[in-house]
């Protein structure tokens, strides 16, 4: 995949969004979670772009973001704790999430 222009910012917010995504429903709690850690304006320009998006195209964006900013072990726990957070905002961790959790913990590991 070619570069992907995004700042730490919007890398974070279409993570999260992503993993909010996971149980197929994002929560007003979930919403706000990510706008804690983003600005409100990058919130709604990632989330129009993470909406036209699958899930294949979804990761090939994280990962290639991922590597041209150079995560390295200790970002990528801070990240992984974030999605962490947010999936239990609603206090069910179902298996869904559980499901992606594991999933991006391998593929973030990986990189």
């Amino acid at each position: 995949m070619k570069t992907i222009d995004w700042t730490k910012d919007e890398l974070v917010a279409y993570i999260l969004l992503f993993a909010a995504n996971a149980d197929l429903k994002e929560t007003p709690e979930e919403r706000d979670f990510i706008i804690s850690k983003v600005d409100k304006e990058t919130f709604q320009e990632i989330h129009e772009e993470f909406n036209r998006d699958n899930d294949y195209q979804g990761l090939k964006k994280i990962t290639t973001s991922l590597e041209q900013h150079l995560y390295d072990k200790d970002d990528i726990d801070l990240l992984l704790e974030d999605i962490r957070v947010l999936f239990f905002m609603d206090d069910d961790f179902d298996i869904t999430e559980q499901n992606m959790l594991k999933s991006l913990t391998r593929l973030f590991k990986a990189l």
